[in-house]
C-alpha cells in the first residue's frame, strides 16, 4: 500500500519560481537512504530530513509584515485559489488523500488510547480496593505512577520515532501495551497491579509523541490544522469518555472486563496497522517516494518485495538507533518552546482539575451512582471533540486569511512558505479568544457548585470548558509542531512531559485546596491564572519570527563551520597520504640502490 510513484511534474527545476523567488533545492535531498529521487526534496520550511540543516525556517525578516511574494499575473484577491496557482515544487507528500485520511484515522484511535486508558478505571477504584484488600490511597498510587510514566515514556518513543521511523515506534509501544493489559486482566495482586500499570502507561503513552509527528510528515503548515484537529480529538476525548466506558464495563461485567476490552481494542488496531499503514517519517521515506526497508515496510509490502527480490542477494541489515531522551529535554531550553510548553501545561492543569474531580463534585452535590457519574462526562467529552476538530479547520482558514491579507502566495503543493510568514500570529489569533472565553466559563463552573445550581448548569459549563480550554491548548499543540519541523515527535514528547507534570500536581493538590478555600475560589484561581499568564502568547507572537531568524542564522553558521572543518580535515588527510606516498617511494629507491651497491663495487673491483 506504500505509494512510490512520485508525480513527474513535482520534480523541481533549478530555475523554478516559488512564491516569487528563485528556488534552489540543493542541500535538501536526503542522504539517509541511498540516492533518493528528486521528488523527495523537502520544502525548506517544512520538516527537513534528519541530519540536514534543521534551521530552515525561511524567515527573511523579523517584521511580521510580509511583502507580497505572488508571481506576476497571480491575483491575491482569492488567497485559496492563488495558493493552488503557484508553480509547484516537489510535492510535500506523494500519498493520495485517501491514504492520508486512512493514516490519520488510525492515528486518531492511537491518540485516543493513552488518555482513555488513564481514566477508564476511575469508576472501578472502589471495587479494586475491595477485591485486592488495599486502601483507596494505595489504588490512587497506581494513578500517580501511571501519570509519571505517561510523562516519561514519550521522551524515548518520540526520539525513537524521529530516528528509526514511526512504524517501529508504534509497533513497540502497542506490543508493550498489549502485554500489560493481558497481565492486568489476569492479575489479582496489588503489587502486580502497580507494576503492570506502569508498563501499561509506557506502551500507551509512547503513542502520544508519534501521532502529531505523523501529521507533520503528511501535511504542510497551510493544511495541517484539519488533520491535527482529528488526531487531537482522540487525545481530548480520552479523559472524558474513559470513565463512561469504565463505569459501564465495571458495573455490568466486572473490573477485569476493562482490561480485556483494552486487549481487544489493541489487537483490532495493531493488526491493520502492521498490514497496511505505511511509514511516513521524512528521514526514512522522504515525501513518501523513497521505498522503506525492514520493519518500516507494511507486511503486505514486505511480502511483495520479498517475492520480487527472490534470488537477489540479501540487503544489509538496518542499524536501529537507540532513543535519546536528551533531545526532548533540549527543546525545553529554546525560548519560544519553553514559554509555550509552560503555558500549555497550565491550560492542561485546569482541564485536569475539572476532569479528575468532576465525579467527586457531582457525587457530593447530587449523590449520583457510578453509571450516572460516568454519563455526566459526556458533555465535557463532546465539547473536547467538537473543539479539536473545529479548531483544525479554523486554523487552516486563518492561515489562508492571513496569506490573503499580507499578499503572500504559498506553494500549496510543496508547502513552501514565503520568507517571514508569521506562523506564530496565525495560531495565537485562534487560541487567545478561546482562552479569554474559557476564563469566564471556568469561573462560572466553579461557583455553580458552590451555589448548588441545577445539574444542567455545571454540565453545560463543562461542555464549554471542553470547547474553550482544550481548544486553546490544541491550537498551541499545532504551533509547537510548526516550530519544530526537525523533530515533531520530540516536541510532542516535551509537551506531554510538561502536561503530565502539571496534571499530576493538579490531581495531587486540588482536593486539599478545595478543602481549605472552598470549591468556588479554588477553581476561580485557576481560571484567573489562565488570564494572568496569557500575555506570554502575545510576546511569542511578537518575537517568534525574530527568534526563528536567529536560529536559522546560527544553524547556517554551524553548517558552514562544519563544512570548513570537513574540508580542512580532508586536505590534511590528502597531505598525509601524499607524504606517506613520497616517503614510501624514497624508501623504495633507497632499498633498490642498496641492492645495486654490491654489484657496482664488484665491477669496480674487477
Amino acid at each position: 500500500m506504500h505509494n512510490n510513484n512520485g508525480d513527474p511534474k513535482s520534480v523541481a527545476a533549478g530555475d523554478e519560481v516559488i512564491a516569487g523567488r528563485p528556488r534552489s533545492d540543493s542541500g535538501h535531498i536526503s542522504a539517509t537512504v541511498g540516492r533518493p529521487p528528486a521528488s523527495t526534496v523537502t520544502p525548506p520550511d517544512e520538516t527537513p530530513m534528519m541530519g540536514q540543516d534543521q534551521g530552515q525556517d525561511n524567515v527573511g525578516s523579523t517584521d511580521t509584515k510580509v511583502k507580497s511574494a505572488a508571481p506576476a499575473g497571480v491575483s491575491t484577491d482569492d488567497a485559496e485559489a492563488a495558493l493552488s496557482r503557484v508553480p509547484s515544487g516537489p510535492a510535500y507528500t506523494v500519498f493520495p488523500p485517501s491514504m492520508i485520511w486512512w493514516i490519520v484515522a488510525m492515528n486518531f484511535l492511537a491518540a485516543f488510547m493513552s488518555p482513555m486508558t488513564a481514566n477508564v478505571y476511575f469508576t472501578a477504584i472502589p471495587v479494586l480496593s475491595r477485591d485486592l484488600g488495599v486502601t483507596i490511597s494505595q489504588i490512587n498510587l497506581t494513578v500517580t505512577t501511571y501519570t509519571i510514566f505517561q510523562g516519561l515514556a514519550p521522551m524515548f518513543f518520540g526520539n525513537f520515532g524521529d530516528a528509526a521511523g514511526r512504524r517501529p515506534a508504534f509497533i513497540v509501544a502497542f506490543t508493550i501495551f498489549l502485554g500489560a493489559n493481558i497481565g492486568l486482566a489476569l492479575q489479582r495482586d496489588y503489587v502486580a497491579l502497580l507494576v503492570l500499570r506502569m508498563l501499561q502507561s509506557t506502551g500507551a503513552s509512547g503513542t502520544i509523541a508519534l501521532v502529531y509527528a505523523v501529521v507533520a510528515d503528511l501535511a504542510p503548515r497551510s493544511e495541517r490544522g484539519r488533520y491535527m484537529g482529528v488526531v487531537g480529538g482522540g487525545i481530548t476525548m480520552g479523559p472524558a469518555l474513559g470513565p463512561v466506558l469504565g463505569g459501564i464495563l465495571a458495573q455490568y461485567l466486572g473490573w477485569p472486563a476493562i482490561f480485556w476490552f483494552l486487549v481487544i481494542f489493541t489487537v483490532t488496531w495493531l493488526v491493520p496497522f502492521i498490514l497496511a499503514v505505511p511509514e511516513t517519517a521524512r528521514n526514512v521515506v522522504g515525501n513518501g517516494s523513497i521505498p522503506p526497508r525492514g520493519w518500516n515496510m507494511t507486511l503486505l509490502d514486505y511480502f511483495r518485495d520479498r517475492k520480487r527480490r527472490s534470488g537477489a542477494p540479501p540487503r544489509p541489515r538496518q542499524k536501529i538507533p537507540l532513543p535519546n531522551p536528551l533531545v526532548t529535554l533540549k527543546l525545553l531550553l529554546r525560548k519560544e518552546m519553553g514559554m509555550l510548553l509552560l503555558y500549555n501545561g497550565a491550560l492542561f492543569l485546569g482541564f485536569q482539575a475539572v476532569s479528575a474531580t468532576l465525579s467527586t463534585r457531582l457525587f457530593e452535590a447530587y449523590g449520583f451512582n457510578e453509571l450516572q457519574l460516568g454519563l455526566c462526562y459526556l458533555p465535557l467529552g463532546l465539547g473536547c471533540t467538537i473543539s479539536s476538530v473545529a479548531n483544525g479547520y479554523i486554523v487552516d482558514w486563518n492561515y489562508r486569511r492571513t496569506a490573503k491579507r499580507l499578499g503572500v502566495v504559498i506553494d500549496r503543493k510543496s508547502g513552501v512558505e514565503a520568507p517571514g510568514f508569521p506562523i506564530e500570529r496565525v495560531r495565537v489569533e485562534v487560541a487567545l479568544p478561546q482562552i479569554l472565553l474559557g476564563v469566564l466559563v471556568y469561573i462560572g463552573y466553579a461557583w455553580s457548585f458552590y451555589f448548588r445550581a441545577h445539574i444542567a448548569v455545571p454540565l453545560v459549563l463543562s461542555f464549554f470548558i471542553g470547547l474553550c480550554v482544550t481548544g486553546a491548548f490544541s491550537v498551541i499543540n499545532i504551533l509547537l509542531v510548526d516550530l519544530t519541523p526537525d523533530a515533531p515527535a520530540s516536541a510532542t514528547a516535551a509537551n506531554n512531559l510538561i502536561r503530565c507534570a502539571y496534571g499530576a500536581i493538579s490531581i495531587a493538590v486540588i482536593e486539599d485546596v478545595i478543602g481549605r478555600i472552598g470549591v468556588g475560589w479554588a477553581y476561580s484561581i485557576i481560571g484567573i491564572m489562565f488570564a494572568v499568564f496569557s500575555p506570554v502568547l502575545w510576546y511569542i507572537q511578537k518575537k517568534g519570527p525574530q527568534w526563528r531568524e536567529e536560529k536559522r542564522q546560527k544553524m547556517a553558521a554551524e553548517k558552514e563551520q562544519t563544512a570548513e572543518e570537513n574540508t580542512a580535515a580532508a586536505a590534511a588527510a590528502r597531505d598525509s597520504a601524499d607524504e606517506v606516498e613520497r616517503t614510501g617511494a624514497g624508501e623504495a629507491v633507497t632499498a633498490e640502490g642498496g641492492l645495486q651497491e654490491p654489484e657496482s663495487k664488484r665491477l669496480a673491483a674487477n
